[in-house]
């Protein structure tokens, strides 16, 4: 007999979006799943039908599909699955481990604030009431015992089923909770390992208990990861942070530096090389190497991430990767823009962009009809650099005598080297600020010299003495 294959599982609930944690969640399952040459799955935790409508769910899998975590099996929906759970309710029910309860959610909270507790205190156990609309059916909780395992990642776990409340089983509408859902679906499935956030750690017990009352014998293991907080070390919320995936993608992060950069929340290879590619982290992912301290999300860390994938890519890929990024209203006239000039010209800008969406800003200059009015750099270039006449005039002078057919970057570098020695009292930042100034309007822009090929002479000869013409 064969051992079944590792069966891992990841299971939102219908937000309509996928949440930074929850992406690190399903990413850990997958790699744990490709590690062990199992499975990864997916189900949607769609019980709440008020809340579960088809476009909340497709966000999360966009999210999914673009990180490259994508299930094996066709993904469940627990909205499909309701007859199962009411016979697993109904089970509960007739061996009297369930029991049906009106009490309205003021009166539970009156009798434990009056008892001075918290939670249902069992006051429907022993009615009889028959299980109808309107009554919610509550799971009957030992009143001794413990319930323990042994977490992959936090080690033993333990709770005292005097501390567990006979929690809600199915709604008063009729429709069952997630809890019952989860201990069906996880033996349906054949679900061999829980990964999932800590949050969700005191949901397990239940899920225990649920599991045992049905017979269902086998029982998963179980690996709770670490929180991920923000740089206040506080849990992720999105009220105050930025925990969707798709906003990430939309301000151009590349998904293989998210999906690398999140592999690092609770999680590091033993050789502490953190930036490599996927395949390398599933050879070296051990579950039980998890850390279960909390994971700080650290934007800059993920911009060096990101940084640092945007510059290993081949020019071709980057352009590829950049174009979606452009402005649909850029600073420059629309009949001045070209794709051959933008391919020529985005690579150029590929080791300045940290993220896609800066791309529109890296490569202005090459569309725009003039240069731009930056006067603190005006001020700087000209001003400020006593020499700044005589540069430019020189300048002019050296570039006007280069033949349009050797207007080449090799040209034009040595062209610079030339001007740079003449004033070799000078630093050659500010000499060749001079020259970019005039041209760009800017100190900030691309690689000077590889940029005015692209200008081309003529309009770097007019631009030039047009800064000649202000200077005076």
């Amino acid at each position: 007999m064969t051992t079944p294959p590792t069966r891992a599982r990841f299971s939102p609930a219908p937000t309509g979006y996928l949440h930074v944690g929850s992406a690190r969640s399903a990413l850990f399952n997958w790699i744990f799943a490709r590690s062990t040459g199992g499975l990864f799955l997916v189900r949607i935790e769609d019980t709440d039908v008020d809340r579960s409508k088809p476009e909340l769910t497709n966000a999360i899998f966009d999210s999914l599909a673009w990180l490259g975590v994508e299930p094996d099996e066709e993904p469940v929906r627990q909205s499909d699955r309701f007859d199962l759970y009411r016979d697993a309710a109904q089970k509960l029910t007739d061996s009297g481990q369930a029991y049906a309860c009106d009490c309205t959610q003021e009166e539970v909270q009156a009798r434990a604030k009056a008892a001075g507790g918290a939670g249902y205190d069992g006051h429907c156990r022993d009615r009889g009431l028959t299980a109808e609309p309107g009554k919610v059916v509550r799971f009957r909780t030992p009143d001794e015992g413990t319930v323990s395992w042994i977490d992959t990642i936090r080690g033993e776990v333990s709770f005292a089923c005097a501390d567990l409340e006979d929690f809600v089983v199915v709604r008063s509408s009729g429709v069952p909770m997630f809890l019952v859902a989860n201990a069906v679906d996880d033996s349906e499935m054949e679900i061999t390992h829980v990964i999932r956030g800590e949050d969700l750690v005191n949901t397990t017990p239940k899920v225990i208990l649920l599991r045992r009352a049905l017979g269902y014998e086998h029982e998963p293991e179980y690996a709770h990861l670490p929180l991920i907080v923000n740089d206040q070390r506080k849990k992720l919320s999105k009220r105050r942070d930025d925990v969707n995936v798709a906003d990430y993608r939309d301000r151009g992060f590349l998904a293989e530096a998210m999906t690398n950069y999140l592999a690092t929340l609770g999680w590091g290879p033993p050789d502490e090389v953190e930036i490599r590619p996927i395949t390398e982290i599933i050879e070296l992912f051990k579950l039980a190497d998890v850390n279960k301290a909390p994971a700080a999300f650290d934007i800059k860390k993920l911009t060096h991430f990101n940084d640092t994938y945007i510059r290993e890519l081949s020019a071709e890929e980057f352009v590829a990767r950049a174009t979606p990024f452009l402005d649909s209203a850029p600073p420059w006239p629309a009949e001045r823009f070209s794709a051959e000039v933008f391919a020529e010209v985005a690579p150029m800008a590929q080791g300045r962009v940290k993220t896609m969406d800066n791309i529109t800003e890296q490569v202005a200059w090459a569309f725009e009809a003039e240069p731009r009015e930056d006067e603190k750099s005006w001020t700087k270039a000209f001003e400020k650099f006593e020499p700044a006449p005589q540069v430019l005039a020189s300048a002019i002078t050296r570039l006007d005598a280069v033949d349009d057919a050797v207007w080449t970057t090799e040209t034009l570098y040595a062209e610079g080297d030339a001007l740079a020695e003449e004033f070799a009292d000078a630093k050659k930042r500010d000499v060749f600020g001079v020259v970019r100034v005039g041209v760009f309007g800017t100190q900030v822009g691309p690689p000077l010299w590889e940029a005015l090929t692209t200008v081309g002479r003529a309009e770097t000869l007019r631009r030039l003495n047009q800064a000649s013409t202000r200077l005076g």
